[in-house]
């Protein structure tokens, strides 16, 4: 019996997921950079720093979760050959994001000195000004954000995701380099890693917007017709993915939110070290952030071309690349973690707390950090998307939150507490998602999205 064709070959998967990874390797790098920074402008700048990034990687994660609902619907538009509905999806996106990202601003700007007492309310106040300053302006550039990443999906789509990497280079590149003349030079303290930000993502949305409409051979193009008029049917395909990934990432950072404010009650060694130590796992996960990406694309595309038997062999072949890459990854920066840390200006006590934070989530997240993560992509593309976020918010009540309340307030074990029921959350994460693909149950839910 003859073999199918593949829909993918190792080199088309290689050509999606390299630029991919350089795009998050670079993002990385830039909060690295912008914690390294304003690390020389004291321990209360830092603090203030990490504490309102938690704020904004839960609108992030808001914003790439309609990305992700755009992407879906166009990746299966894409798998089914239908160009014109695939450009239609995009143009929805770009119209849907402009709209979550004024109203995300306009409501973080009028509320974000309350909101910063509501989670961290127990804070210094050298640490709420810096706060404060930085919140203001990193909310102005939400609108842009959202655009650049509904921008960037749409070509991550098509296969092409060399776009948006060489426009997160150039992004990147503004970002730091304005990071250094800001904080260095101009010697404007907290303002001087939010100001580049702003710039960037202004820069970045424009640039890859208007790539995604000039592009005529791009089989999504945006088009004028397709962003100015609000089509129901085509974004409630999208919402039909974004908003249940929307509530499920959403909640997921509002709980690290919450926890960072249990964190918080114990100072500013606690806060900084559990800023720094983000930071260094970040490296970590940076291919199986990409890969997650690709996943989308690839899944949706075989769910759209009605090949699950596909979409099931790619979900396994790329999760095995991703294990054996993170596997790879963590283990370089465990080896090299005291001259990672050495990068950052902290106290003893800070540094020796951030290296065993980053000795439990790069040991841990070897074996446990694919499953819990990236796995789910698969199970999105194929829209299962109810039963992605009901185990993850189920898990992040009961495990990340309940879990490090006990452990963090109740037994006073600090930013390690919290650290441990991350854990424990990601266990009871990878057993949910691995039996929901490995029974083959998320194949119910595989409808691919239909023309409007």
């Amino acid at each position: 019996m003859q073999q199918k064709e593949r829909l993918f070959t190792n080199h088309q998967l290689v050509r999606l997921l390299w630029p991919l990874i350089i795009e998050q390797a670079l993002a990385i790098l830039v909060g690295m950079s912008d914690t390294v920074m304003v690390s020389s402008v004291g321990e209360a700048a830092i603090s203030g720093v990490s504490l309102v990034d938690m704020i904004n990687n839960l609108i992030i994660n808001i914003f790439a979760a309609l990305a992700t609902g755009g992407a879906v619907v166009t990746s299966q538009f894409l798998g089914a050959r239908k160009p014109e509905e695939a450009s239609r999806s995009a143009g929805q996106l770009v119209t849907l994001s402009a709209l979550l990202g004024v109203a995300v601003a306009a409501f973080c700007l009028l509320l974000r000195a309350p909101m910063l007492r509501l989670f961290f309310g127990s804070i210094d106040d050298s640490v709420m000004h810096e706060a404060l300053i930085y919140f203001t302006i990193t909310g102005l550039s939400y609108p842009f954000l959202a655009l650049y990443n509904a921008g960037a999906a749409i070509f991550r789509s098509t296969g092409n995701s060399a776009i948006s990497m060489k426009v997160s280079v150039f992004m990147n590149l503004i970002n730091i380099g304005g990071n250094a003349l800001c904080v260095y030079v101009l010697k404007m303290g907290t303002a001087g890693v939010a100001v580049p930000t702003l710039v960037s993502r202004t820069l970045g949305a424009a640039i890859i917007l208007y790539l995604a409409a000039a592009h005529h051979d791009n089989p999504a193009r945006v088009t004028w017709d397709g962003v100015r008029h609000l089509q129901p049917a085509m974004a409630r395909n999208i919402l039909y993915i974004g908003i249940p990934s929307a509530m499920e990432n959403s909640l997921f950072q509002l709980g690290r939110v919450l926890v960072v404010s249990m964190i918080s009650v114990f100072g500013t060694v606690h806060i900084s070290a559990n800023a720094v130590a983000n930071n260094l796992d970040s490296i970590g996960c940076i291919v199986g952030q990409a890969m997650g990406l690709a996943m989308i694309t690839v899944v949706g595309r075989c769910v759209g071309a009605r090949d699950l038997q596909q979409a099931s062999y790619f979900t396994k072949k790329l999760m095995l690349w991703d294990y054996i890459a993170q596997g790879a990854t963590n283990a370089l920066v465990l080896l090299f973690l005291p001259q990672l840390l050495s990068l950052y200006t902290l106290s003893a006590e800070t540094r020796q707390l951030a290296w065993l934070l980053v000795m439990i989530h790069a040991g841990s997240g070897i074996l446990l950090w694919p499953a819990s993560f990236v796995l789910p992509n698969a199970l999105r593309a194929a829209n299962d998307v109810k039963f992605t976020m009901c185990t993850s918010i189920f898990s992040m009540m009961a495990w990340r939150l309940g879990f490090s309340y006990i452990l963090c307030v109740q037994m006073g074990m600090g930013a390690v507490g919290v650290w441990i029921a991350m854990v424990v959350d990601w266990v009871f994460r990878v057993i949910c998602f691995v039996a929901r693909f490995a029974t083959g149950a998320w194949k119910k839910r595989c409808t691919p999205a239909e023309t409007a």
